[in-house]
């Protein structure tokens, strides 16, 4: 029923009308593909220039780092190593803002197993998913269709489920019983493997390895679990819109689908799966604290018409909703011939921000510049 309201086109094109009936359904786009849509509903439809934004060449040669912990979770590398980790993640940070880990210490299977039970969760009968459908910011889980479908341009070709999972506690029957047992073994690792890479991180800039999370960069710690169904037309949508994350740090863990790319030197650079391999990026908060010396950079996600794409991305960031946290660029990283950039802010602002706006293509710390 729902289809008929989605697809119908009229020359007075109601987006609103529309965009109300599909989140109604509280099914998502997995929804619209179960029921069989084979043309893109129109609150999907992107403009062009937005999807064929500087194509990436093909004389183009960049790759994104991959840099081996090996053994930096629990300090087993010698001092020379670590150093030499830090410099790279240096590199990484104030030329990509993004890079690839491998040996970081979480175990294949557990990866795996995160993977598959998204998935499950995802593709399980919308009655049952469809229990966790919300718009309410506050729950400590919630599964729904564009954080931002109310206020965007075009809506995404994705779902999305999530859990606050710090500050805790969390309650472990919260969960939905498809991933009730792996997220919280799962969120243990991500948990560490983060606070591993904010003391490497603090080193980066030359700060004690404790700044950063002394800071309380990591204190909050959500994890979303997306889910891209295989679209009818993907030339005219895109998975996910051009954007930074609003975060301190990002660690996401991608199925060997593909798709994700991220905007490095006006090119669009894949970042190809590596399996066991985690793909970092840092946030613009981060970006913020640090002054510019690191870097938040802008990625997508680019729909494809036969396969299903999985994620789970661990965010660390405060709590935006209560935290009253400031913000502002590290005093120790401004000097007189280095000032700072940004205004003190704090994350409540920053997020009420982004939410208000969505995924536009802009960056929101253009907004809070000096």
């Amino acid at each position: 029923m729902h289809l008929s309201v989605i697809n119908k086109m009229t020359e007075e094109y109601d987006r609103a009308l529309e965009v109300k009936a599909f989140d109604d359904t509280k099914a998502g786009v997995r929804g619209l593909v179960e029921d069989g849509v084979t043309k893109l509903p129109q609150i999907f439809v992107t403009p062009p220039d937005r999807i064929n934004e500087k194509k990436r060449s093909g004389e183009c040669n960049f790759d994104v780092p991959i840099i081996d912990l090996e053994g930096i979770c629990d300090m087993g590398r010698d001092a020379g190593g670590r150093k030499e980790i830090i410099n790279q993640l240096r590199d990484a940070a104030e030329t990509w803002g993004f890079f690839q880990v491998v040996n970081h210490g979480i175990p294949m299977e557990i990866l795996d197993e995160m993977l598959r039970a998204v998935r499950m969760f995802h593709e399980q009968p919308k009655e049952e998913r469809s229990k966790f459908y919300s718009r309410d910011v506050t729950r400590k889980v919630r599964y729904n269709c564009n954080f931002d479908l109310y206020n965007s341009e075009a809506a995404n070709w994705r779902d999305t489920v999530g859990c606050i999972v710090d500050p805790g506690p969390l309650n472990q029957e919260e969960l939905p019983l498809a991933f009730r047992n792996i997220l919280m073994d799962y969120s243990k690792h991500a948990s560490k493997l983060g606070n591993a890479l904010f003391e490497l991180l603090s080193e980066a800039l030359g700060l004690g390895p404790s700044h950063l999370h002394d800071m309380g960069c990591s204190e909050g710690h959500l994890i979303l679990g997306h889910y891209y169904p295989p679209c009818p037309e993907p030339e005219k949508t895109l998975g996910c819109s051009k954007h930074s994350d609003k975060d301190f740090l990002t660690i996401l863990l991608q199925d060997q689908t593909g798709g994700l790319q991220v905007l490095h030197q006006g090119e669009w650079i894949d970042i190809l799966p590596i399996h066991g391999g985690l793909v970092v990026n840092l946030g613009d908060l981060l970006q913020l604290i640090s002054n510019d010396q690191f870097k938040s950079a802008e990625h997508r996600v680019l729909p494809n018409l036969v396969n299903s794409r999985v994620s789970m991305g661990s965010f660390f960031t405060t709590y935006h909703e209560f935290s009253m946290n400031t913000f502002g660029p590290i005093k120790e990283l401004v000097t007189e011939e280095n000032p700072p950039l940004y205004r003190e802010i704090t994350v409540k602002e920053f997020s009420q921000y982004i939410f208000g706006k969505g995924l536009d293509g802009t960056s929101p710390l253009i907004h809070f510049k000096l």
